[in-house]
């Protein structure tokens, strides 16, 4: 199929954003010999979140559809920042998202051809060796209605600046002593234009370089040096970047020896409320021991999203559902959840678990038996099957699922009333027994034999059904119920309060001695069920057969925006 017929099928199916608009009319036009090529360049300064999800996608993507290629290439020009732990971190990520990179390329890979062509820069007059300090440099620079002011170096001989250049990278002169800026425009209305600096000293060594270099890029002359040299066609990159391109622009020109340039477009970045996606501040919560590590479960790293049980089919679909645009914008959490749950609904089995137990005796059933009920895998793809259930006399119920003095509309436990036992049969409850304190510690309730499924009252109607365990065969479980990792939907727009003081306390609620079901027995770490009327959950890494241990990835409801519209209501009326 060649691909006007296939971008025509894709048209029908989908309106094109506006990045697949720009890269069709490259095509058309045969741009760059009909060529794709993009890259995606994360700094391997941290953990790639659910924003760096969306750049991954949107690279990779784009490469996919138009038969194309997408590199992998770390922005590794800050020794400060940088390790080897966070490039592997960045690898398996890219992977278990699901896309593979053509080649892996690193910024230091180019560091001798940048290091070149900072020198062409300084012999044609366009770069100089400036000896003042930081301050007084962005005091030069002006504002974005005043014009900046001359370096009194900026005029400084070409030689005198290339020696200089030569020695910043010996190690002879001590870091922050001089920089050296493209010689561009003072006056611009472009603030990057204003002579920007494009090499430092760091006298630390390189996680791959060691301590060849003492010289480093800047970030803004390395990147667009790097997607020339590798042959990038469209330099994708989030909006922050825009005012940025004519920089881009313009040591392309300098360095390009025929009509091929990369392009740079921006794109909107991905915000989520109830979350912070600045690496600064996620590494705040980390080194605070706000959360426990980077890959916590409330944090939006994909590393997070990964141990919450999140898959990789759910982030590319919100990704996928929420495009690509020009405006900034924060997304509703709900929808991601809502991702998620669309995701899991389809694959997962359902499952019993009681996590505040409460013990049922049925007083009318027979002391000693055992029955062997059935219990469907997923009503959502008969190709799951069943599987069998065991039931007794005593059996572990939700303790919410009774209530002795009950408000109107609660359809559960209550004396006289009727409730259906998930997979088994319909229970009346009798009462209850009571600790010296008035607490409930058992309830009682007598089976109807007739009911159970296939048996002539099987299909009576009862307004309730509740969930259980056997007691003489289930497993104990820790159970960790993740929710928001912060009270408001923008964090960092509460300026006057310090981030630690919006946490969600009850993000993480942990409860022991929870009831399982024994076909979790054999449940491996990352493996997710449904816990029928609870929500979604999988098995921590930390797991072990011993002590099973649960992460809620997330509610079967969305309790978030009722709580919300509460508020509203409350707030307007």
């Amino acid at each position: 199929m060649s691909f006007t017929e296939n971008s025509t099928l894709e048209e029908n199916k989908k309106s094109l954003n506006f990045i697949e608009a720009i890269i069709e009319k490259d095509l058309r036009e045969g741009k760059n010999g009909g060529r794709i090529q993009t890259r995606f360049p994360p700094e391997p300064n941290g953990y790639l979140h659910i924003g760096h999800a969306k750049a991954v996608c949107l690279n990779f993507g784009i490469a996919e559809k138009y038969g194309g290629s997408c590199n992998l290439r770390f922005d590794d020009t800050n020794p400060v920042k940088e390790d080897v732990e966070y490039v592997d971190s960045i690898m398996e990520d890219i992977q278990w998202l699901g896309f593979q990179w053509k080649n892996v390329y690193y910024a230091s890979d180019y560091f001798q051809q940048l290091w070149d062509f900072a020198v062409k820069l300084i012999k044609e007059g366009k770069a100089y060796i400036d000896e003042q300090s930081a301050e007084e440099i962005a005091k030069q620079k002006g504002t974005p209605t005043q014009p900046g002011i001359n370096s009194p170096y900026r005029d400084r001989p070409a030689e005198e600046s290339l020696e200089l250049f030569h020695k910043m990278n010996s190690g002879e002169i001590p870091e922050g002593k001089m920089v050296l800026r493209a010689k561009i425009d003072m006056a611009s209305p472009n603030m990057h234009l204003r002579d920007p600096i494009i090499y430092r000293i760091i006298h630390l060594p390189h996680h791959r370089t060691g301590t060849t270099w003492k010289a480093y890029p800047m970030y803004d002359f390395a990147h667009g040096q790097c997607d020339y040299f590798e042959g990038v066609t469209h330099s994708l990159c989030t909006l922050e970047f825009e005012s940025h391109r004519p920089l881009y622009d313009w040591f392309i020109d300098q360095l390009a020896d025929s009509d091929y340039r990369p392009r740079q477009i921006e794109f909107n970045r991905l915000n989520l409320t109830y979350t912070v996606m600045s690496k600064r501040k996620l590494l705040q919560l980390v080194q605070e021991k706000r959360v426990n590590g980077w890959d916590d479960p409330r944090l939006p790293t994909l590393c997070g999203l990964r141990r919450r049980g999140y898959t990789p089919e759910s982030i590319r679909n919100f990704i996928d559902k929420i495009g690509y645009t020009k405006y900034e914008a924060i997304i509703d959490m709900s929808l991601l959840e809502h991702s998620i749950r669309e995701d899991l609904n389809k694959k997962d089995i359902r499952v019993s678990a009681v996590l505040d137990p409460i013990k049922l005796i049925l007083t009318n059933y027979p002391e000693g038996k055992v029955e062997a009920m059935t219990a469907i895998n997923n009503p959502e793809d008969e190709t799951m099957g069943t599987r069998e259930v065991m039931f007794g006399r005593e059996l572990w119920i939700e303790r919410d699922d009774f209530m002795e003095n009950p408000p109107k509309k609660y359809f559960r436990l209550t004396p006289g009333k009727e409730v259906r036992l998930k997979n088994a049969y319909i229970i009346k409850c009798t009462g209850c027994k009571k600790d010296e304190n008035g607490n409930v510690v058992e309830v009682y309730a007598e089976y109807d034999p007739h009911t159970r499924s296939g048996m002539p009252e099987a299909n009576r109607k009862v307004k309730g059904t509740i969930h259980w365990v056997s007691v003489s065969h289930c497993l104990d479980a820790e159970v960790r119920l993740y929710d928001r990792l912060f009270l408001v939907e923008n964090p960092l727009e509460e300026k006057d309060k310090d981030l630690c003081e919006l946490l969600n306390p009850h993000s993480l609620i942990v409860k022991k001695n929870c009831k399982m079901e024994m076909y979790l027995h054999d449940a491996r770490p990352l493996d997710s069920f449904q816990f029928q009327r609870i929500g979604y959950f999988n098995v921590d890494p930390d797991s072990t057969k011993d002590h099973l241990i649960f992460n809620r990835t997330v509610a079967l409801k969305d309790s978030w925006s009722k709580i919300n519209k509460m508020k509203e209501v409350s707030k307007n009326g």
